[in-house]
């Protein structure tokens, strides 16, 4: 552990958390603790459809009974009110009354001024430096939330970030993209012991995917490396490369392959920059450009 790194955050979060008012038993003077007041906040944020309960407690990464808790408490000051979909009755979905539709208003308008009183009594060169600093700050605090593990390749979360990979392919690629045509990856073959297919998450939604096709110690294939529009800018195709990387290190292979098509600048960039260096094509992938073969590090021995 790194003393000097936790002293820095502790003392970051003990400032905020001061600052913001989080430590006061109401939050904003509405009688009500600061949870209290996101979880209003975020049933709104839909209008009068409210939010499904599960959708809820992923977004805010919270634990169900706490949530149970805080619902029974607004839904007893009249707040808001929670019901089964008329769509799906296993589904329990939570929305604001009249009176919490104007509390939330009420809680948007405290919030803002809130917020200005933050950087009101800084000079315009200080506040431009804070705000630059928070962007920096959020972003990064949103990359350590992200989950990544391995996943079913027929999960629904996996084949959602597959046919948003094709999508992304057809949309770039300059005769689009047919799976069919190119070189097979199928579930079978990213499934242990054969493959591996990691899903990245975040506030439970998955934002990413990357996944090998093992060989024993011949080299790995690494395929459909994909980061969602919204999670770009989090480093999260780096952190996914990496994880392969290693989970193929793990399984005996020395080397690691990928061919890729040349519309994909951002991804060549990144395999240049993680140490991938371009060979001659090594198969017949009829939608590649450019073939990247990188040396990888033996694993560690286990202590």
């Amino acid at each position: 552990m790194d003393r000097a790194a936790v002293d820095v955050v502790r003392r970051f979060n003990r400032t905020v958390t001061q600052r913001v008012g989080a430590l006061q038993s109401s939050y904003l003077a509405r009688d009500r603790s600061l949870g209290a007041s996101r979880v209003l906040w975020e049933v709104g944020r839909d209008g009068a459809a409210g939010r499904e309960v599960r959708d809820l407690r992923a977004a805010l990464d919270l634990d169900s009974g706490y949530l149970s808790r805080v619902l029974r408490e607004l839904e007893q000051g009249g707040l808001a009110v929670t019901e089964a979909d008329p769509a799906d009755r296993r589904v329990r979905r939570v929305r604001l009354t009249r009176s919490g539709a104007a509390e939330r208003r009420l809680l948007d308008e405290r919030s803002d001024r809130l917020a200005w009183s933050l950087v009101a009594p800084l000079g315009e060169a200080q506040r431009d430096q804070l705000l630059a600093a928070m962007a920096v700050v959020e972003r990064l605090l949103t990359a350590g939330l992200v989950d990544v593990r391995p996943e079913d390749p027929t999960s629904r979360d996996a084949r959602w970030c597959l046919e948003s990979y094709f999508a992304t392919l057809d949309e770039r690629f300059d005769a689009g993209f047919d799976p069919a045509l190119s070189i097979r990856a199928d579930a079978s073959d990213l499934t242990p012991p054969a493959g591996l297919l990691l899903v990245a998450r975040l506030h439970g939604q998955p934002v990413g995917c990357g996944a090998l096709k093992l060989h024993g110690r011949r080299p790995a294939e690494l395929k459909r490396m994909w980061v969602a529009p919204d999670a770009r800018g989090l480093g999260l195709g780096r952190r996914l490369l990496a994880e392969l990387e290693l989970a193929a290190s793990e399984r005996g292979a020395r080397r690691v392959r990928l061919e890729t098509n040349r519309s994909l600048v951002e991804a060549i960039a990144l395999y240049r920059s993680a140490g991938y260096a371009e060979v001659p094509a090594f198969n017949d992938e009829p939608y590649a450009h450019h073939w990247f073969e990188k040396r990888l590090r033996p694993p560690a021995p286990s202590a």
